[in-house]
């Protein structure tokens, strides 16, 4: 069951891994006569992921299909992005982890549905999204106030700059 998220959860995250559908976008997808695809995302996240880099913290996206709507965001947004994932995001975390020789308590995951579950269990801080499945929202140790597409991953970048921050005082 998800609980609120408190600082000293965030101190330690160095690489922030993202679920991109329902996670950047509200899960819709706009498809035109000629199958092109089109999502909407928040303006905001850039603007959060930009604060994440000044700090240090890594962060890049994980998406099992290979979509060029995908490529392009990241590619906008100077993020990391990894598709076509045949043998499941997990194996990806875990390859991840061991190339950059990631204690997964460091490694804080974003995603919204069921093949986001190995990897919310995997990493040190398991986050997902307002409107995730249920399944996904048991599992999560944190929830967050916005739903995917909608400013969720700008609340996550947020949360750990603010975790960084030194206590008033």
């Amino acid at each position: 069951m998800a609980e609120a998220l408190r600082a000293e959860h965030l101190r330690g995250v160095t690489l922030v891994v993202f679920d991109f559908d329902g996670v950047f976008t509200d899960n819709r997808v706009i498809v035109s006569e000629d199958g092109r695809e089109s999502v909407i995302c928040s303006r905001a996240d850039g603007l959060g992921l930009a604060a994440l880099r000044r700090l240090g913290v890594d962060s890049l996206i994980l998406s099992t299909e290979v979509n060029p709507v995908v490529t392009a965001r990241a590619r906008k947004l100077g993020i990391e992005c990894q598709q076509g994932l045949g043998d499941g995001k997990s194996a990806a975390l875990t390859r991840l982890l061991e190339e950059r020789r990631l204690d997964a308590r460091q490694v804080a995951y974003v995603g919204n549905d069921i093949n986001d579950l190995d990897c919310l269990r995997q990493v040190g801080v398991g986050i997902c999204v307002a409107d995730a499945y249920g399944a996904v929202r048991a599992v999560a140790r944190y929830e967050t106030g916005r739903p995917g597409g909608q400013g969720a991953v700008r609340e996550v970048c947020d949360l750990i700059v603010a975790a960084r921050e030194p206590a008033d005082g």
